[in-house]
């Protein structure tokens, strides 16, 4: 009890800014070194439903359709107590950077200005985002090895499965 030990967390990947190693003294790891199980580049290997889901939200059927086909990466880091994903495809480049629980102003790949919070609940990254009275909730948790995003609005749910690139 209350032995300072180091804990590998996972290998370091393209020079992302996650923890190689989390300090331990007996007590349950912080929200970041839970968040490097994240930290790394993923490309995206299924998608169901998400047509249903963008139409929910409201996107016009041209970006729908090239949603429907682009399979964007995904690139989770985190410096110092700020969280970055980075997605990035053939359509659009986003770039989100935010600390756990704070509010930030978000500009969706669909342009929606929305108000978003990202918290760690049980191992799991919940996205919120509120705009004009509605709410969406993306939902990224990691399950043999990928990270699997479900996406609800309003009863849809879209899932979408990465794999590490």
């Amino acid at each position: 009890m209350g032995l300072w030990s180091l804990v590998p967390v996972r290998e370091a990947e393209e020079n992302l800014s996650c923890s190689l190693y989390s300090l331990s003294l007996d007590s349950p790891p912080s929200a970041l070194n839970m968040v490097d199980a994240f930290c790394a580049t993923w490309k995206l290997i299924d998608s169901q439903n998400f047509d249903d889901y963008m139409k929910a939200l409201g996107v016009g059927f041209a970006t729908r359709q090239v949603g429907n086909v682009t399979k964007p990466t995904i690139v989770i880091s985190h410096e110092g107590d700020k969280v970055v994903v980075k997605t990035q495809s053939t359509f659009k480049n986003t770039e989100i950077s935010f600390k756990l629980g704070e509010e930030f102003d978000e500009t969706t790949a669909d342009d929606r200005n929305v108000k978003s919070t990202v918290t760690l609940d049980g191992g799991k990254l919940v996205h919120v985002q509120k705009w004009d009275g509605k709410e969406t909730k993306l939902v990224r948790e990691i399950k043999d090895g990928k990270m699997v995003m479900t996406l609800t609005f309003e009863g849809v749910q879209a899932v979408r499965t990465y794999e590490k690139a």
